[in-house]
């Protein structure tokens, strides 16, 4: 709890403060900065370019109010009601569910090791920027291959093997001087030394914006969470006055409703949502919980909502009108020149700056922006990691310089396993992981369990009590609809698409990874999903007796004592003095009704008792 600490003793064994944010700016630009990340710059306008232009807002809107908004404020109101982190704030909601904040921390855990490696490869084309003539924009150097061929010339024959075999120098120094890239993900190589001092400088900047808390982080975002913004609209002025923009920015938003009926373009909208909102990633409970426990966190959900569409939308008009230049300088169709992901930022676009006057300058501008983009979001993640580990563990970690030391050996760690992402196969792995692990189907199961462990177990009602005792008033109805109806069936419905249309990942859209390799990225993804039965199953067999036992009307007499906590857990979290609601009574009341549901939806089952005209609804107005 937020002020918890012994007042005897030398300082060395007080528990120091939790901590909280100075004012309400510092939790709204934190949560900007993570929201607002290198998905918004490189993944979303590639999104709504392939899936129809305008047309593609209708689904990304349509998903953003039935499960971004809704799961945003209910992961931000669970923070700030508890004021604890993502793990230790079920034990006050649905602790047969605690696995759903151990496996929001494995995704999170997998993305503070991979995201950070973005870093490193734009501090190394920051650094070579500061050169004569930009790397990138000639065949003139040692790594360029006789392949390679200028914008507008050709050191090839121009007969046609020589133009199936033809690369560019953005692209030569990418994968041949930046990556050193090998032929497959079996063919790990040797270490990037170069990138490796990028990643170390990278972790040695997070380390020292997080290390005191949001103390510190919260001064830290105001830079790097409003900077970005700064150059994003310098880069779009000056993208918007270069010849053939208009080009662009038509390929980006011309309408193709046919699209629509695209099942593609809805798993898209969806998959989209959830990444770039930190759905189920524990990052916005940790965040909410430092907020002060009166803070209106109903409205800074669609302010923060509306803050990260927005960005995406505007960041569309940057990238395109660049795009729309190179397209026009080259006489190549945008479809040829457009990207996602890494070949955006690491190859179209530093291609596109090569073309501009002043180029060391622009290039400066963008890989500054990628930098602080990403750095905001690992400052999060990190910060996330931190939160979970030390309200499981105050007395141990909220003491002098324990903090400190505990970060330092989160961030050692991290590295070291990070250098495999630095080697000459790093490349495959971390799309590997990216794409089985930090995004898409476990961000869906994870929204689907969670919708369900708190809108119906816990009770969508209670929530909206606990809301109501924060900020004043109850929000409107429709979120409760989401939570109950809309969220996990969107959520699941999309997971059940592609499943069935689910194609074996390819990297470059040529390279099929072997065998073992899927193998192992299902394995860690699903160990993340995994996570929530076998919490429920450990918590099973600590409860004395059988499961008949367990589920007898007369173990509901320990929820008696749940009335009274639950009328003063508001003033327990005030107060920050009281250990909480009872966590074995908790525990039991989930699976309970977790059973009852179970016996509503398929019937009486030899394995299941009989609610003896119990139900649900009967279940929670006796309990609450």
């Amino acid at each position: 709890y937020r002020e918890l600490r012994y007042r005897e003793g030398s300082a060395k064994t007080q528990l120091l403060d939790r901590g909280q944010w100075a004012n309400k700016l510092e939790f709204l630009l934190a949560v900007a900065g993570t929201l607002v990340g290198l998905g918004n710059l490189w993944r979303f306008p590639y999104l709504c370019y392939k899936n129809g232009g305008g047309a593609f807002l209708i689904p990304y809107i349509l998903f953003l109010l039935t499960c971004g908004i809704p799961m945003f404020f209910l992961e931000t109101a669970m923070g700030q009601f508890t004021s604890q982190g993502c793990i230790t704030c079920w034990r006050h909601f649905c602790p047969l569910f605690e696995g759903i904040g151990y496996a929001t921390q494995v995704v999170i855990a997998y993305a503070a090791v991979s995201y950070i490696v973005i870093q490193a490869w734009a501090f190394f084309y920051l650094f070579s920027s500061f050169t004569a003539e930009l790397p990138w924009a000639s065949c003139r150097n040692t790594w360029n291959s006789e392949w390679c061929v200028e914008s507008g010339k050709s050191n090839v024959s121009s007969n046609w093997t020589a133009a199936a075999n033809s690369t560019t120098p953005a692209t030569e120094f990418w994968e041949k001087r930046v990556l050193g890239l090998s032929g497959g993900i079996e063919e790990i190589g040797s270490l990037r030394w170069d990138l490796a001092l990028c990643l170390l400088l990278a972790w040695i900047l997070c380390y020292f914006c997080v290390w005191k808390g949001v103390r510190s982080t919260g001064k830290v975002v105001y830079f790097t969470a409003t900077f970005p913004y700064v150059m994003l609209v310098v880069l779009l002025a000056r993208g918007l006055t270069l010849p053939g923009a208009i080009n662009g920015i038509t390929f980006y938003l011309y309408p193709d409703p046919k699209k629509l009926v695209d099942p593609q373009v809805w798993m898209d909208a969806g998959a989209q949502v959830l990444f770039s909102f930190g759905i189920c990633q524990g990052s916005l409970t940790a965040l909410g919980s430092y907020n002060k426990y009166n803070n209106d966190c109903y409205k800074d959900t669609f302010v923060l909502c509306l803050v990260n569409g927005g960005s995406s939308f505007v960041a569309g008009f940057a990238i395109f009108s660049v795009l729309g230049f190179m397209s026009y300088e080259q006489g190549l169709p945008i479809s040829e020149v457009a990207a996602s992901g890494p070949g955006l930022a690491f190859i179209a676009y530093p291609r596109a700056v090569a073309m501009m006057p002043l180029p060391q300058l622009w290039s400066i501008c963008f890989f500054i922006m990628v930098i602080l983009l990403g750095a905001d979001t690992q400052f999060v993640s990190l910060e996330c990691l931190m939160t979970s580990i030390t309200d499981m563990f105050p007395t141990v970690f909220r003491r002098a310089y324990r903090r400190e030391l505990l970060l330092f050996c989160l961030c050692s760690v991290c590295f070291f396993l990070g250098l495999l992402l630095v080697t000459e196969g790093g490349l495959y792995f971390l799309q590997l992981f990216d794409h089985y692990v930090c995004s898409g189907n476990n961000l869906l199961l994870l929204s689907v369990c969670q919708s369900v462990a708190i809108g119906w177990i816990y009770g969508a009602d209670n929530l909206y009590d606990n809301v109501e005792d924060m900020i004043g008033y109850r929000p409107r109805p429709l979120m409760k609809i989401c939570w109950l109806y809309v969220t996990p069936t969107v959520c699941l419905g999309t997971f059940l698409f592609s499943v069935v249309k689910y194609k074996p990942l390819k990297f470059n859209k040529t390279y099929s990874y072997p065998t073992w390799a899927y193998a192992l990225g299902w394995f860690l993804g699903l160990l993340c999903v995994l996570l929530v039965p076998l919490w429920i199953i450990f918590k099973v067999t600590q409860m004395k007796g059988t499961m008949m036992q367990v589920c007898e009307l007369n173990e509901l007499k320990l929820f008696l004592s749940y009335k009274h906590q639950c009328t003063q857990i508001s003033d327990h979290c005030k107060k920050c003095s009281s250990p909480g609601v009872d966590t074995r009574v908790l525990s039991v009341w989930s699976l309970h009704v977790l059973l009852e549901l179970v016996w509503v939806f398929y019937g009486y089952s030899s394995f299941l008792p009989q609610p003896r005209n119990m139900t649900v609804r009967l279940i929670r107005v006796c309990i609450a």
